[in-house]
C-alpha cells in the first residue's frame, strides 16, 4: 500500500487533465509498483524511441535528484559521509540529494550502435536488460505507437528476467497492448503522435511526483 497523499498526485493529474480519467486504475497500478520496487531496493529501466527516448532521459533526471522536494542527506547515510570523506563531507552533505535509482536504456551510444552493427538493431534494448535488469526491477516502456519492435523486445525479454513491465502508450495500445506485453499500460486518450506526447509528460511527471512522495514526503 502506498500513503493516500501519494494516491492524491493522481487526482491532481486528472483534475488539470480530466481527459486521463479513464486511465486511472493504470496510473494507480503504475504508482504502486514503482514504489513496490523501490521499497524492495529495485530500480526503475526506461526505453523509448525518438521524442520517446527524450522522455526516457527526462524521467531519469527527475527520479535520481530532488525533483519538487530537497530529499536532503541525513541520518545513517549523513553520519557514513562524515565518516568516510572527511574534510570533504559538510560540502557533500549539503549539496548531494536522496536518489530513486533509474537508468535510461537510450544513452548506451557505444553499446546500442555495436550491437546494432553486430547483431540486430532492434534488440539492443533488449540486450541491455538482458545485462542489467534484475528480477524486482520495473521497465518502462514508453511507444506511442505501441508497435516499437525495440520496445516490444525489451518488455519481453523483462518477463525472461522477471522485471515488472509498465508501458505508456496512445489510445490504441498497438501490439504491446493487443498481445498484453506489459502487465500494466498507461493507454493516453489521443492518436496523432505529438498529441500522444503532450499526454506523457504529464502522465510521466506525475509518476515521479508520487513516487517522490512516497519515499520523501511527509505523512
Amino acid at each position: 500500500m502506498v500513503k493516500e497523499s501519494t494516491l492524491k498526485c493522481i487526482d491532481d493529474l486528472i483534475a488539470r487533465y480530466p481527459q486521463l480519467a479513464v486511465c486511472r486504475e493504470d496510473l494507480q497500478a503504475a504508482v504502486e509498483a514503482i514504489c513496490d520496487s523501490y521499497r524492495h531496493g529495485h530500480k526503475l529501466i526506461i526505453c523509448g524511441n525518438g521524442g520517446s527516448a527524450a522522455d526516457s532521459e527526462h524521467i531519469v533526471g527527475e527520479l535520481m535528484k530532488g525533483f519538487l522536494l530537497k530529499r536532503e542527506i541525513k541520518g545513517e547515510l549523513a553520519d557514513k559521509i562524515r565518516q568516510h570523506c572527511g574534510e570533504d563531507a559538510q560540502y557533500l552533505i549539503d549539496n548531494l540529494q536522496g536518489a530513486l535509482p533509474a537508468l535510461s536504456m537510450v544513452n548506451q551510444v557505444a553499446l546500442n550502435t555495436a550491437f546494432a552493427n553486430d547483431q540486430a538493431p532492434d534488440l539492443s534494448f533488449a540486450q541491455q536488460l538482458l545485462g542489467m535488469g534484475d528480477e524486482g526491477d520495473v521497465l518502462l516502456g514508453i511507444s506511442t505507437s505501441g508497435n516499437s519492435t525495440n520496445v516490444i523486445y525489451a518488455l519481453e525479454m523483462a518477463k525472461v528476467k522477471g522485471v515488472k513491465t509498465i508501458s505508456l502508450l496512445g489510445r490504441s495500445g498497438g501490439k504491446i497492448k493487443a498481445n498484453n506485453l506489459a502487465a500494466v499500460n498507461i493507454c493516453v486518450p489521443e492518436d496523432e503522435t505529438y498529441k500522444i506526447q503532450e499526454l506523457h509528460l504529464p502522465v510521466y511527471h506525475m509518476l515521479c511526483i508520487a513516487v517522490e512522495n512516497e519515499f520523501f514526503g511527509e505523512g
